[in-house]
């Protein structure tokens, strides 16, 4: 009889046991700080709605201005015209005034368009990638290791916890970002896209691979490299129009600018809407970070007379 019942206290301890353990390690939602209840209710409940899903769950977020700042400038930005003012300027040799050339363009054109976007690719080509990479490294731990969002990082962290595969899609040079977000984010380089080119005999070409990641090429990188239809898709400006939409589920809208009307072929479906007036329209979720100049570094963008893009104080919603 003692047998028995030792037998038996024996088990209930090992299912108590178990039953902690998995208790333990259950998916809970963490509360991000600095959100609202409101927006912790609505992921909290969209995460859990998720835990019977079996196939890939998938996250998708656009980089600069939404999951770091880019106030005053954008880094790949400042990243080249370092680079170049380095290595390029003031000299006289064929491949130096090719390359002073190129940052020409990119000063006095639309820094948002797809000829911008190929003539920052067409500056790098010539370099290995390693070189790229360093290159973006460099820039991010000398003006810009603060500047990824806090909220931002948070909000990974529950999607990681609730088995999501976490991408990032950025219209800037895809080796120019891969390093350092790895390091800090800790997402696989593999799952961190941008602007593709060619790698040819160990160096970078000016041609590009397609879909480029630019405005509706964001939507078809998500259907050509991911294969799947996001869950929950974050961005914070025009260009990100098209991939937001491509979410089943949630569509997360970061420091929404509500200023500028969007407008003409360009604005697509935004026509006629600031960026924050669509999204309130179009049932998005809308978060804010603190995205300003509190570095007080010295940046070759300001110095060569490009003008800073917006600020976003965090303030109270």
């Amino acid at each position: 009889m003692m047998l028995v019942v030792n037998k038996i206290k024996k088990a209930l301890f090992i299912w108590g046991f178990s039953f902690l353990f998995t208790f333990s390690f259950a998916q809970t939602y963490r509360p991000i700080h600095g959100w609202t209840d409101q927006v912790n209710q609505k992921l909290e409940s969209f995460l859990n709605s998720t835990l019977i899903i079996k196939e890939r769950k998938v996250a998708v977020f656009d980089c600069d201005g939404t999951l770091f700042g880019q106030s005053p400038y954008y880094l790949a930005d400042e990243a080249i015209y370092a680079f170049a003012k380095e290595n390029y300027a003031k000299k006289v040799d064929n491949l130096s005034k090719a390359k002073m050339a190129i940052i020409d363009a990119m000063l006095h054109g639309d820094n948002v368009g797809v000829n911008y976007v190929k003539n920052r690719i067409a500056f790098l080509a010539g370099l290995t990638p390693d070189a790229v990479k360093a290159i973006g490294k460099n820039c991010f731990y000398e003006k810009y290791r603060s500047k990824f969002y806090p909220e931002m990082r948070e909000l990974l962290a529950n999607l990681q916890h609730y088995g999501f595969e976490i991408w990032v899609l950025s219209a800037s040079p895809e080796l120019l970002y891969q390093q350092f977000v790895k390091e800090n984010l800790g997402i696989p380089e593999e799952r961190i896209l941008g602007v593709k080119s060619v790698v040819s005999h160990g160096r970078v070409t000016n041609q590009l691979v397609c879909p480029i990641p630019q405005d509706g090429g964001k939507a078809e990188a998500i259907q050509t490299f991911i294969k799947a239809r996001p869950l929950l898709v974050g961005g914070n400006s025009r260009g990100d129009l098209e991939m937001m939409n491509e979410s089943v589920g949630i569509k997360l809208i970061v420091n929404p600018d509500d200023e500028k009307i969007e407008k003409g072929i360009h604005a697509g479906d935004m026509d006629g809407y600031t960026v924050k007036q669509y999204w309130e329209a179009h049932d998005a979720l809308t978060v804010y970070c603190h995205d300003a100049d509190d570095t007080k570094s010295t940046y070759i963008t300001k110095e060569w007379g490009i003008p800073p893009n917006k600020s976003h104080p965090k303030i109270k919603h």
